[in-house]
């Protein structure tokens, strides 16, 4: 299937990225790996699945961070930091013709990353920053809401209309899992149809919902065999598409690597997926 157009290098295309992510019977990929490790990874994994979405029909947006400000230990690998973080994103967006998405943690980091990405992604541990909110939404770019592991699925709608009273009209919601302690996390389901009654795109992020935040001790762990599980159940309950983090050797992956996916894994569980988004369409 031909790619959709958004790609002209050096230019952002909102309108027509939004336009994808909104359209009928199409499903959304955000993926990629947790953190920049390197260019090379970035262009590796960003064309690989670029190949298999467009062979799919799937709408697909890059994400990785430049920055992991809330790893478990402060001895943890967090990435290039924002100035080369963004240059190595705004590489991929020109070199691939993808989306990007990246994470934003302050006010001054929405206003730099919005010169790179389409997609300003607050954390769900920042999504009641009422600033942070306002700031992402005014640079113009799409923003993502991810759902904080403390919040009920309603109280999004509260964050939705921080959002919207700073102007905000193209925004993505995304559930990640509830904190249930001792270093789990619970995906309620219900939480999918609950948060499309606010009135936009719902995402599920499949491989942070089966992370076990400390569970090694000074770093996550996680339980990557159920994310495929996880983002089936959440497209038969409604999602628009799925937040998968991916990686080609997750055991050496220096971020998040117990709940990422295989790359070379990817594009059977894309078609797998599919089968039920298309069902449920």
């Amino acid at each position: 299937m031909a790619t959709l157009g958004w790609q002209t290098p050096g230019v952002l295309n909102e309108s027509a990225i939004w336009k994808s992510l909104n359209a009928p019977g199409r499903l959304i990929l955000i993926a990629g790996p947790c953190v920049i490790e390197s260019g090379e990874l970035c262009l590796q994994v960003a064309s690989a699945l670029k190949k298999t979405c467009d062979r799919l029909g799937v709408s697909y947006v890059f994400k990785a961070s430049y920055d992991k400000a809330n790893r478990t230990s402060s001895k943890s690998f967090r990435g290039p930091g924002l100035e080369e973080g963004l240059a190595v994103l705004a590489d991929i967006r020109s070199r691939v013709g993808v989306p990007i998405l990246t994470d934003v943690h302050t006010e001054a980091q929405a206003v730099a990353a919005a010169r790179v990405a389409d997609i300003l992604q607050i954390p769900a541990f920042l999504c009641r920053q009422t600033d942070l909110i306002a700031a992402a939404v005014q640079t113009g770019r799409i923003v993502n809401l991810k759902k904080g592991q403390f919040l009920s699925p309603e109280e999004m709608g509260q964050v939705v209309d921080k959002a919207r009273s700073a102007g905000g009209k193209r925004l993505l919601l995304t559930e990640r899992g509830t904190t249930f302690g001792y270093h789990n996390l619970v995906a309620d389901m219900r939480s999918i149809p609950i948060m499309r009654r606010f009135g936009f795109p719902v995402i599920f992020d499949a491989t942070h919902s089966v992370q076990l935040p400390g569970g090694s001790g000074d770093r996550s762990s996680g339980q990557r065999e159920f994310a495929p599980v996880l983002a089936r159940s959440a497209l038969a309950a409604g999602a628009s598409g799925v937040f998968i983090e991916t990686h080609p050797d997750p055991d050496q992956a220096l971020s998040d690597g117990p709940n990422s996916i295989p790359l070379a894994t990817m594009p059977a569980l894309l078609k797998s997926l599919l089968k039920v988004y298309s069902a449920v369409q």
